[in-house]
């Protein structure tokens, strides 16, 4: 028998017939609903609570000796009586604020009588961004008490749509190598729950090898995981990046098991998946090895999915890797250039807009590792960071029988479609990038490595050297005007410079500029510069800066003897090359 719940209204009608206003009857219903609260467990505390919430959260509002003192009131009304606000959601929020301005004793305490209650707490709609606050501002230890009550439910919270994400949240950002290996466990099948004797840091070829009679149930339990969520289009998890690249490492190369994952992560016309993968560093490895093992058709398929977050790819941090990996195991580079290179130099905007997009990418320190990649077949040790010198040298490894094109081959041809737009930014953006250090490094590696006509982007910069000459008083700029007129990198095991070809010519176009300020120059912070000049490969060009100088000996000598010896060079070594050929920079 189904029992009817009776409505029982605030306020009859007989009683509004009566001449009730609507402004008594709204009052009447207030009355009534503050009643109900009060009549709740802990109301009391609660709305005491609030009220200094509603205080503290205005924080530049409040002298930082008055915060202290309600800071103290606060944690005197909640200390023992957590859990009785952390699962309401008006009163959550008292307990994050008491986290944010806690010292380490009062976080720990809070911690410690939620302790039991991680799980529900992540499961919760508005609890689980507490955890969030407590990790954000709390230790190793507050940490240690939280991560393990996951552990055993990690496959029931990924799937959860309130504790999946701040579950991913902990394995991606706070949780030690142990603990992430602990929840990866979960993933390989329920005996990994249950049996906790496996050493959690174990790769997954590492367990397979130990146990070859379990791989298939494990791996098709892994499997099958995977697929629920790629199926579910809840693909934004390092966690489950994570279980796919060590499913992906583990598969014969071309075997059916690998086609079937390559179709998996397929089956999303609007490619959420394989976006989704490239900005996490298992996930950008993963798409990097699917690329360079991929044949032509599995290769021009996934970079078609990024169209249109190219640029966003060129400045995150894993995901740039997918860039370079497409730069050297893509044999087609019409492909490159169509769906990476054009996105990538902003062909499609107006001159000036394009040439701002590039300045920006230029100037970053993430973002102009894509313009200045191809550029050099010996990349620049300051380019490439540690992880993606791993990935580089991997993708080589395999596409020495996935590609067909010589490498060398394959990347003169995307320097000649990267060259033209990038010495047009110099050219019109010199003074902007030589601002920077990164924009002095941009510039000496684009006019060492790029093809074409250079004489605009040189005769730019040397018109700054002339026209605004303390532009040049920094030594990232003092450094790129010497790369640019030695004409090449310097080897520093061969002591020799490597010339690039043809040569720039850049000290006649520099002389030409500051040869009425040349003994200024040689007295100055960069009179190395002018060393090098007297050092350039144009013998012409040497001998006039000699003469300048040398009318000049007396005034040069006196800067030579109030300046100090650094790293065993001097200006006294220009003194010296006045009088000798043979001094070397």
């Amino acid at each position: 028998m189904v029992s009817k719940v009776l409505h029982v209204p605030l306020c009859t009608f007989a009683e509004r017939d009566l001449g009730t206003t609507s402004r008594q009857v709204h009052a009447k219903q207030k009355a009534l609903a503050q009643e109900r609260k009060a009549a709740k467990p802990n109301s009391d505390s609660i709305a005491r609570s609030k009220k200094l919430w509603e205080k503290l959260r205005r924080k530049s509002h409040v002298p930082k000796e008055e915060r202290q003192k309600l800071v103290a009131e606060l944690f005197d009304i909640i200390s023992g009586h957590v859990q009785d606000f952390v699962f309401k959601h008006d009163a959550v929020r008292v307990i994050q604020t008491a986290l944010k301005y806690a010292i380490r004793e009062q976080r720990i305490m809070i911690a410690a009588e939620l302790k039991g209650d991680f799980r529900r707490l992540a499961e919760g709609k508005y609890a689980k961004f507490l955890i969030g606050k407590m990790l954000e501002h709390g230790d190793d230890e507050v940490r240690d008490m939280i991560v393990p009550e996951f552990y055993g439910h990690v496959k029931q919270l990924i799937r959860h749509p309130e504790a999946s994400w701040i579950v991913d949240d902990i394995y991606r950002t706070v949780a030690t190598k142990e603990q992430k290996g602990r929840m990866l466990l979960e993933w390989y099948g329920p005996e990994y729950v249950v049996f906790h004797d496996m050493d959690p840091c174990l790769p997954l070829s590492a367990i397979l090898e130990m146990q070859p009679e379990k791989r298939r149930p494990l791996m098709e339990h892994l499997r099958g995981m995977i697929n629920q969520m790629v199926q579910k289009k809840t693909t934004g998890f390092t966690m489950l990046h994570d279980a796919i690249l060590q499913y992906f490492l583990n598969l014969s190369t071309g075997s059916a098991e690998e086609t079937e994952l390559f179709n998996m992560l397929n089956d999303d016309e609007e490619g959420a998946c394989y976006k989704n993968l490239a900005f996490t560093a298992p996930g950008s490895r993963l798409v990097c090895l699917l690329l360079a093992k991929g044949d032509a058709k599995k290769r021009k398929t996934i970079l078609r999915v990024f169209k249109g977050v190219i640029e966003m790819l060129a400045f995150d941090r894993c995901g740039h890797r997918v860039i370079l990996t497409a730069y050297d195991v893509v044999d087609d580079t019409r492909t490159t250039s169509d769906t990476i290179l054009k996105e990538l130099l902003a062909t499609k905007f107006e001159k000036e807009a394009r040439n701002e997009k590039l300045l920006g990418q230029a100037t970053d320190l993430t973002g102009r590792i894509s313009l200045l990649y191809p550029l050099s077949p010996t990349k620049p040790k300051w380019l490439l960071p540690h992880g993606d010198v791993e990935v580089v040298e991997e993708m080589h490894r395999i596409r020495t029988s996935t590609s067909r094109k010589d490498p060398e081959t394959r990347r003169k041809e995307l320097v000649d479609t990267i060259s033209e737009p990038l010495i047009t930014v110099i050219a019109e953006q010199a003074a902007a990038l030589i601002s920077s250090s990164y924009g002095c490094q941009f510039i000496v590696e684009t006019l060492f490595g790029a093809v074409g006509d250079k004489t605009p982007a040189l005769k730019a910069i040397s018109a700054l050297a002339k026209e605004q000459s303390n532009m040049f008083d920094s030594p990232h700029a003092g450094r790129m005007l010497k790369s640019l007129v030695q004409g090449g990198h310097w080897d520093n095991l061969r002591k020799t410079v490597d010339f690039v070809e043809p040569p720039l010519g850049f000290e006649r176009l520099l002389l030409d500029g500051i040869k009425p300020e040349a003994v200024q120059w040689a007295k100055g912070s960069n009179w190395r510069v002018v060393l090098a000049v007297m050092e350039a490969r144009d013998d012409e060009t040497s001998k006039t800066l000699k003469g300048v100088l040398r009318t000049h000996r007396l005034e040069l000598q006196e800067a030579a003897s109030a300046d100090t010896e650094v790293r065993g060079l001097s200006k006294s070594k220009l003194l010296e090359y006045l009088d000798s050929d043979k001094i070397t920079i």
